[in-house]
């Protein structure tokens, strides 16, 4: 069992997927080793196994190797591929030529070797090589029967990490296309070799639909997996990723058949504050965010908000173009970014400036809140010809918008953010104001580049700086194409 797992974790988790020769002598932070793995592990062992399958979600900084700024390793590269890469985020409020890699994202003048796409690749895969350990434990029987685990404990761990691996194969079907499928502990360099092949994208789906059908039959019906420990991820969780799923494959009667079981559970809603979802000071105390990554600082291993490090050195700035798109008065402006004194408030987690620079900083992750939920329904609602049941989703979101209290603590104005005609009935005019509201209410939440895309719109948008057909996928890491000796295929284009 020792050298099974010794093999499984320190061939595949640092030598094939992850890209940085380093990573032979030195294992990333929070990665079993070989001192770790024992023949019969404990509870603790088993538990360990599935919290640090979450970390790769973490923007926590060197959790793989050691400022590998050529890798794209220092933090994750959620807001490189998906928001500088947009309209929406530019790399710096001053542009110099520090991190030129990150340059090259926002003017589509990247190749395959660009450190981006590396890092990405190498967090997603180190996040599935976590969780396939786990999942290896939990379902080995004979193992599991010498541990005192009990039953719901174990369902409940492995639910888990069912869904952080669909979580994973999501990011990098979306941002690849087909990638090699592992979804089992390897026990030879043989095997390592051996699944070092692209599976179709359809494959990677499949298998994402199989993981959380998996874990929603393992979770329990509660909106927090565990009571004491909130950041795990929950049932409600698991039926929001589906929707996001059957989203991007634009399976409309599914979004809406899914996010109704997700809505009669009555876990969540809007909170009264846009605000709410992100402040530092309400983090599992407010009603909306669904999955998040909990950042908290002074921890060992660190687990600190390393981005707001970045924020520190003038990194992560907006877009005119973002700026202009937000209607007067609206409250959600100020609450995303603070023009005047250069603070990305919603990465903070703050209003004062508080946490930039700051390394450790406190401020949650949020993947999916319910508000990005809401518009995915009103989304299949007009794919499925429900014009005014998508326009009264439309108006929820501005409506909890103008009705939030402003960062002065005065409302916004009489008039702020009308609501959307019920009775339009032209759909390009309806597709318009979803994705205008889309947009002012998740800026800077790493999803804009993935909405252009799958609009078909990113041409449009995104052709003046540099966009072609081909970058709808981005190009597998050139290095994993170097080191699997050809059987990795390339992207077309690149």
């Amino acid at each position: 069992m020792k050298s099974y797992h010794t093999l499984y974790l320190l061939i595949i988790g640092t030598l094939l997927f992850t890209g940085c020769e380093d990573y032979l002598t030195k294992d990333p932070i929070g990665l079993l080793t070989p001192d770790q793995v024992d023949m019969q592990p404990t509870n603790t062992t088993v538990r360990y196994a599935v919290s640090s399958s979450y970390q790769l979600l973490s923007g926590t900084l060197n959790i793989i190797g050691e400022w590998g700024w050529d890798d794209g390793t220092v933090t994750r590269n959620d807001f490189i591929l998906q928001d500088i890469a947009s309209d929406d985020m530019q790399k710096k409020w001053n542009p110099d030529g520090d991190q030129a890699w990150m340059d090259e994202l926002n003017n589509f003048s990247f190749i395959a070797s660009n450190g981006g796409f590396n890092g990405q690749w190498a967090y997603n895969y180190e996040g599935i090589s976590r969780a396939n350990t786990a999942i290896d434990y939990l379902t080995n029987e004979e193992m599991m029967s010498k541990l005192s685990l009990d039953a719901a404990e174990s369902d409940r761990l492995l639910g888990e990490v069912y869904f952080l691996r669909a979580f994973y194969y999501f990011d990098l079907v979306t941002n690849f296309g087909g990638v090699p499928l592992l979804v089992k502990p390897l026990t030879s360099f043989g095997e390592a070799y051996e699944v070092a092949v692209r599976a179709t994208a359809e494959e990677v789906w499949t298998q994402i639909n199989e993981d959380l059908n998996s874990a929603k039959s393992l979770l329990p019906d509660a909106r927090y997996s565990h009571q004491d420990e909130k950041w795990r991820a929950s049932r409600g969780a698991v039926i929001a990723l589906q929707a996001k799923v059957a989203l991007f494959n634009e399976n409309w009667q599914e979004v809406i058949n899914l996010i109704n079981t997700l809505e009669a559970t009555n876990y969540y809603s809007l909170n009264d504050n846009y605000f709410d979802s992100f402040d530092v000071g309400k983090e599992f105390q407010e009603e909306e965010v669904i999955f998040c990554y909990d950042h908290q600082p002074a921890q060992t291993p660190r687990r600190g908000n390393g981005l707001c490090a970045l924020l520190g050195w003038g990194f992560v700035a907006p877009e005119s173009s973002l700026i202009e798109a937000f209607e007067e008065n609206d409250p959600r402006l100020l609450y995303t970014v603070d023009m005047e004194l250069k603070n990305v408030n919603k990465i903070l987690g703050t209003l004062n400036g508080e946490f930039k620079g700051d390394d450790d900083a406190p401020s949650n992750k949020i993947y999916i809140r319910y508000a990005d939920v809401i518009l995915w329904k009103g989304e299949a609602l007009l794919k499925t010809g429900n014009s005014e049941g998508a326009i009264e989703l439309i108006n929820q979101i501005r409506l909890r918008a103008r009705n939030s209290i402003a960062t002065d603590g005065t409302y916004p104005p009489e008039g702020t953010l009308p609501d959307r005609d019920l009775n339009e009935t032209n759909s390009a005019v309806i597709t318009s104001w979803l994705i205008h509201e889309r947009r002012v209410e998740l800026a800077f939440e790493s999803h804009r580049f993935r909405d252009l895309k799958r609009w078909g719109i990113a041409g449009d948008v995104l052709g003046s700086r540099g966009f072609q057909d081909l970058h709808h996928l981005y190009p597998i890491p050139q290095r994993e194409i170097d080191k699997s000796g050809g059987t990795i295929i390339q992207n077309e284009g690149y």
